[in-house]
């Protein structure tokens, strides 16, 4: 979930971002009487390859987009950009461009392409084009990939380096303390006031432009009817799209499943509760971890009061960065370190025992390796994500609100834990300088639909929560609502089982094979000395 919130943590397979789950007004777009035959069909030109428009949008071909890692996988592709309207409610006035890459099916080709809804908000879904690839998905079927307004493949992108290099520089600092916040809040009004400077119009980066633009590029490739897969923050511009643009929409994935009605601080501690909870009884069902780690959900909040009371100061070593870091725990970072650790479940028990008995080092070198990672600089788009976060979640919920939600979750925590919600520290006070109109109360309604769709959780997921797919899923006529055991958030990186589901859901979309989910394991975790 949340993209310039404390660190990413690189995957044992994937780089993954995950951050979490604004608006105005989209535009109409053309009717399916103006389309041509269904593309990939062996009418007319293969997607991507013919210049087309449609209202204020075209479709340019070109050269593929850069991407933040190497991708071999775009030699194969079909590129260009799409050039929309910066604000749709101006539609005349100036023009912004969106990188599109489309990765051609790996087998037999299916005339329903898919496209991908990258997470964030913030992420480039050009840069994700290796996880979709490797999980298979653009096995029958093309992928498209389109940078998100704002994104690092997109022109403008308005990413903020300074904002990751202050959550890099101040591993040395306690991270609840108001003056860490203060200090946080100014870099974000740098941010602000550089992006506004270069003209950007802050207001209209939000998922109802966003969801605009892949309206305005399935007309633009000439395609009758595709398919929907988003991950993470791209499940809440799914459900947002589905509402908004349904039509040529043959099925939808969501994994990772945050709906617009619930996004904000409250669902992330729900999610943190729900994510810890899942992996604490994992653990204690296992005869070896249980002897040797008893009661860790005890021992795990006693230590974040203990931290947040006295914080501990260590220096450790992190691979790329040759000389030591100091680094500061309190009891935020440990709930924040906990939020990603859930991906590395494995070693969780192992690390919260060593903290205990007075060894951070472990935690401490995850922690500041995510944050000091090159992975983690001037990647994520800030301007979408904060005009996202300030005009589609923060009008809607009060730092109140969170706090309560911290409170039902984790009664023992301090009020100074419970202020900051997982992932999204100081956010009403960076929405305050972002200081952008809240969106229409609409954005946040729920969905329902009859358009066939696979909901995936984690059963670990700590971001948004394995509570979140079934809820989604009620008001889905035609869903297929499925929790994959202890895998955290967004299971189709890390799980071939839910590769399988994924692929199959495309196939056959009222009836995927689930069959898999029978023969899966709890991960085998590691005993310390």
């Amino acid at each position: 979930m949340m993209s310039n919130r404390p660190p990413q943590h690189r995957r044992t397979r994937h780089r993954l971002r995950t951050t979490l789950a604004g608006a105005t007004t989209g535009v109409l777009l053309v009717g399916l009487a103006a389309l041509p035959a269904r593309a990939g069909d062996g009418a007319g030109e293969p997607l991507g390859t013919v210049a087309r428009s449609t209202g204020h949008a075209r479709f340019e071909p070109g050269p593929c987009p850069r991407t933040a890692d190497p991708t071999p996988e775009l030699e194969g592709a079909r590129c260009g950009t799409l050039t929309v309207p910066e604000n749709r409610s101006h539609p005349r006035g100036k023009k912004i461009t969106l990188a599109v890459a489309i990765v051609p099916a790996s087998h037999k080709r299916a005339p329903d392409p898919i496209v991908w809804f990258a997470g964030g908000p913030g992420d480039d879904a050009n840069s994700e084009i290796r996880l979709a690839v490797d999980g298979g998905l653009n096995r029958d079927r093309d992928v498209i990939f389109m940078s998100q307004r704002g994104t690092y493949s997109a022109d403008p992108e308005l990413t903020c380096p300074n904002v990751d290099q202050f959550n890099a520089d101040a591993l040395d600092l306690v991270f609840g303390a108001p003056s860490t916040g203060r200090l946080h809040v100014e870099q974000t009004r740098i941010c602000h006031d550089t992006l506004a400077g270069r003209g950007a119009d802050l207001s209209a980066y939000n998922s109802t432009e966003s969801a605009a633009d892949y309206a305005d590029l399935r007309v633009a490739l000439g395609i009758e009817q595709w398919n929907v897969f988003g991950i993470s923050y791209g499940t809440d511009l799914a459900l947002l799209y589905m509402r908004l643009h349904p039509e040529g929409l043959r099925s939808v994935g969501i994994d990772g499943v945050l709906p617009p009605s619930l996004a904000g601080g409250a669902v992330t501690w729900k999610a943190a509760r729900e994510g810890f909870d899942g992996m604490f009884r994992a653990c204690a069902q296992q005869p070896a971890c249980n002897d040797r780690y008893p009661d860790l959900e005890a021992t795990f909040e006693r230590l974040v009061v203990e931290l947040e009371a006295h914080p501990v100061s260590t220096t450790v070593t992190v691979p790329g960065h040759p000389d030591p870091v100091e680094v500061v725990l309190d009891g935020g970072v440990l709930v924040n370190w906990l939020t990603f650790a859930s991906h590395l479940a494995a070693g969780v028990p192992r690390s919260i025992d060593e903290l205990a008995h007075g060894n951070p080092q472990r935690i401490a070198e995850q922690w500041a390796g995510g944050k000091l990672s090159p992975q983690a600089i001037g990647r994520t788009s800030h301007g979408l994500a904060f005009g996202i976060f300030c005009s589609e979640w923060t009008p809607f919920e009060s730092e109140e609100d969170v706090i309560e939600a911290g409170r039902r979750a984790f009664p023992s925590f301090p009020d100074s834990v419970l202020a900051n919600a997982p992932l999204l520290t100081w956010l009403h006070a960076d929405c305050r300088a972002w200081d952008v109109p809240a969106a229409p109360r609409s954005v946040r309604d729920v969905t329902r639909s009859d358009i066939p769709t696979l909901v995936l959780s984690g059963g670990f997921d700590s971001q948004t929560a394995p509570s979140s797919g079934p809820y989604a899923a009620r008001t889905l006529r035609r869903s297929t609502e499925v929790t994959v055991p202890y895998v955290a958030h967004v299971v189709f990186a890390d799980s071939p089982c839910a590769q399988t589901i994924t692929r199959s859901f495309f196939d056959t979309p009222t009836a995927p094979d689930t069959e898999c989910l029978a023969c899966l394991q709890p991960p085998e975790f590691e005993i310390g000395a």
